[in-house]
């Protein structure tokens, strides 16, 4: 007896099924479908692609976006720009103070005083005249 070799798969994937839905109590069949593998994995794929495409044009196009963590509004938003730039303003401030109270209290003690970088001074615009 010759042994039988499985089918390959693409053959199983293309081999038609039937689906069929059957009333239980009168055994007549309702609706009835004829399917193969490729038709049922492409089916349930664009599906899927389909309810992602909608669920992410709900969350884009509607004010619901806005229950997202770390989404926010346009104006806080701009508000927490602001208040980051003041902060680091602020912060600088405070460096340049700590540093200006260290050398007060350096030449005070009598010791040298501290020379800081020279390109972190500003030095307003000298005009030069041409007289």
């Amino acid at each position: 007896m010759p042994e039988q070799q499985p089918p390959s798969q693409l053959k199983r994937l293309k081999s038609r099924y039937r689906f069929v839905i059957i009333n239980d109590d009168t055994y007549e069949e309702v609706v009835t479908f004829k399917l193969t593998r490729v038709s049922v994995y492409v089916s349930f794929s664009m599906l899927f692609i389909i309810l992602v495409g909608f669920t992410v044009a709900l969350l884009v196009l509607t004010p619901l976006k806005y229950y997202i963590p770390g989404y926010g509004t346009k104006n806080s938003l701009r508000q927490l720009q602001v208040l980051k730039i003041k902060t680091d303003s602020l912060q600088q401030e405070i460096r340049y103070k700590d540093q200006y109270l260290q050398s007060i209290k350096s030449v005070l003690a009598g010791g040298e005083p501290i020379l800081q970088d020279t390109t972190a001074i500003l030095v307003p615009d000298l005009e030069i005249s041409t007289d």
